[in-house]
């Protein structure tokens, strides 16, 4: 199910790098700076039906993905919140996606 909302709701998932992707996913820090203000980035835009459709999954990659669990661990250690460490495995897995559909392979395993 996340891969077709994925797939349908961005149609441009394969052609672009991976920080435009992430941040149409609304997955990206966006700078709000002008002039000489200089404030915090936040996560903010993106298509909110893939932010949801890829929170899911990433709460269960967090437990049964070992470099997944890892890089949440690692944040959350750091001193980063939970939403916060969520939000990094979820442009993850959405940086994955973007690079496998780009390198266009032969999923198949081969048969002899």
């Amino acid at each position: 199910m996340t891969a077709t909302t994925m797939l349908i709701d961005m149609l441009e998932l394969g052609h672009l790098d991976s920080k435009k992707i992430a941040a149409l996913a609304g997955l990206a820090p966006m700078t709000q700076q002008s002039g000489k203000w200089q404030g915090k980035e936040r996560i903010t835009g993106g298509r909110a039906s893939c932010w949801r459709a890829i929170y899911m999954p990433a709460l269960v990659a967090i437990r049964f993905n070992c470099d997944l669990h890892e890089t949440y661990q690692r944040l959350v250690n750091a001193g980063k919140t939970k939403k916060v460490a969520i939000t990094a495995v979820m442009r993850r897995i959405v940086v994955l996606a973007n690079t496998l559909l780009r390198e266009t392979h032969d999923w198949l395993p081969e048969r002899p």
